[in-house]
């Protein structure tokens, strides 16, 4: 029955590396209190079964979907990333590099002490430290080493093995020291502090989370029945109540065209659009407000738009608000402005530049005005610019041939740092210019999700009984010392951002240090925690920088165990 099994499945050995996706995630779904095994390390365990087969997945299948998650991650990051060196964010840059630092000397002693292989000792990182990405990097770096064939796979065998048996503490682990330990230790609850800093930070105001809107909108539409307003033109009505423009008119069930010279007559119906205050103050000096009236129904549309016309660059808002044309800014609504991805007040004060991307709000053909005067519509598009990508991908695959020499030691980025660099860059590059490099979210969390637990499997279906002889020889012993490389970069780390770093927000502190760690289940914790996106900001630092520091600890590791 194997045989046949076998002889069957070398022809599509990929039915065993999507099965290895499909069980693996259905098992990764279960939750156990605050910790979730997670479709990768369900994946992982699965596949190591299911080589039991003896069909092996090609070397070049694991090789593509590694450099396409790896990229993933380092595009997603790259903004966040390039915009977090810099003085304003010393504290976390240091916390970051303080976590990666301490986990590898923990790492090294570990493998030094109990005589583990660079394996063993890569997967322990990668478990450990719940670094997905250094199973990839470490095991491009090993398939690097002068040596047999058969001796690489198995070192590469060992490195799922590691991760395979440390990664449930390494999860588990950063959750009770984030959750738990780290108030007790702070002698504040994660709670309160969020509060305290979100009322700091919005001096009053509050911002939405996803998924959330506001019950009383900034912007909106009234159906009004003209009484005292009779007699007045459209232009008139929009320069007496600022913010506030009609947009659709009805006389004895007849719509008319609007237009500023337009006089009013009793009864007239319309629709009268703006900013809340402008509209609700507009009911005086109109009419009386309609709940509803056939025909007045319209739709408004939100749209962003880049800056480019040099007529507005380096002026303030106040100024282009006050000097525009009434038929160039009528029925226009700003809503926000972004520079670099970093949201700017909405105050007459703010200075705009070139590249900074408006959000508006109008009709559509008050858009397309506008667009075709300021600038260009940021493309929304569900494809991928694939001319962009393919290029990154390819700059990054040229960047990991490269290998450097220190005596005897081979240090080399490999495909999966080259990949995670070019990322990082190419991200950058597209929050610079938003034109080209679209990437959907849904694409590059498809990309993520299928790379990472794609090649893992792949790894796995080529562990077969090494692994699980593995395992019963050290499992236990190798879970210890896995327990050993989760608690005390965490421990030290706490207390380097104490007493070293000032951290005293808690909140904050434990974003910061659940992101040093990319344990994105400590973090879960910490925001159910908080009540609140106060942890966001320093947890989104630290892990774009954690992405790139604790995944280039798989060559490091390799090259020193």
């Amino acid at each position: 029955m194997i045989e046949w099994l076998q002889n069957e499945l070398k022809h599509s050995p990929e039915i065993l590396l999507f099965l290895s996706l499909a069980i693996g995630f259905w098992i990764g779904q279960f939750q156990f209190g605050k910790f979730q095994f997670g479709g990768v390390a369900g994946s992982l365990l699965v596949a190591v079964v299911l080589s039991l087969i003896g069909v092996p997945v090609d070397n070049g299948v694991k090789a593509l979907l590694f450099a396409l998650f790896i990229y993933a991650v380092g595009f997603e990051s790259g903004p966040q990333f390039f915009k977090s060196l810099g003085p304003q964010s010393i504290k976390e840059i240091l916390l970051a590099v303080f976590m990666a630092i301490s986990g590898l000397i923990t790492v090294l002693l570990m493998a030094k002490i109990f005589n583990l292989d660079k394996g063993l000792a890569a997967g322990l990182a990668a478990g450990g430290m719940t670094q997905s990405a250094i199973i990839g990097t470490a095991g491009d770096a090993l398939s690097r080493l002068d040596l047999p064939l058969a001796e690489i796979q198995k070192l590469q065998a060992n490195v799922a093995i590691g991760y395979a048996v440390t990664y449930i503490f390494g999860s588990l682990g950063a959750i009770i020291i984030c959750v738990n330990i780290l108030p007790k230790f702070m002698g504040r609850e994660i709670h309160d502090d969020a509060l305290k800093a979100e009322a700091e930070r919005l001096k009053g105001a509050f911002e939405l989370a996803p998924g959330q809107e506001l019950a009383i909108p900034e912007i909106v539409g009234r159906i009004y029945k003209v009484q005292q307003a009779a007699g007045q033109t459209l232009a008139e009505i929009e320069t007496q109540t600022p913010s506030l423009t009609i947009e659709r008119l009805k006389r004895k069930d007849k719509f008319i065209d609007v237009s500023p010279e337009l006089s009013l007559q009793t009864d007239d119906v319309v629709l009268v659009v703006g900013r809340r205050a402008s509209v609700v103050a507009a009911a005086d000096h109109i009419g009386t407000e309609l709940q509803s009236s056939a025909g007045m129904e319209m739709v408004m549309e939100t749209t962003d738009i880049i800056l480019r016309n040099s007529k507005y660059i380096d002026r303030t808002l106040g100024d282009v608000k006050a000097n525009t044309p009434a038929y160039l800014k009528h029925g226009i609504y700003v809503l926000g402005i972004k520079r670099n991805e970093e949201a700017q007040p909405l105050s007459d004060d703010t200075i705009l530049r070139q590249g900074d991307v408006v959000t508006v709000y109008g009709t559509k053909s008050d858009l397309e005005r506008l667009i075709k005067e300021a600038g260009k519509a940021l493309p929304e598009s569900l494809k991928t610019d694939w001319i962009f990508h393919g290029a990154g991908l390819v700059v990054g695959l040229l960047i990991g041939l490269f290998v450097i020499r220190i005596g005897d030691v081979p240090l080399t980025l490999g495909a999966g740092g080259g990949a995670l660099l070019s990322g990082l860059l190419f991200g950058w590059l597209r929050s610079r210019n938003k034109v080209h490099g679209n990437m959907p979210l849904a694409a590059s969390q498809l990309l993520k999700d299928l790379g990472l637990a794609g090649f893992v499997a792949a790894v796995g279906l080529q562990s077969g009984l090494q692994a699980i002889q593995t395992i019963k020889e050290s499992g236990l012993s190798l879970f210890m010392i896995g327990v050993v490389v989760t608690l005390v970069p965490l421990i030290l780390s706490m207390f380097f951002a104490r007493y070293v770093l000032r951290y005293d927000n808690v909140a904050v502190m434990a974003g910061a240090l659940s992101g040093a760690r990319s344990a994105n289940p400590a973090f879960g914790g910490v925001l159910d925690k908080a009540g609140n996106s106060i942890p966001t900001v320093p947890f989104a630092i630290t892990y774009a920088l954690a992405n790139v520091f604790l995944t280039l600890l798989g060559p490091l590791i390799v090259g020193l165990a």
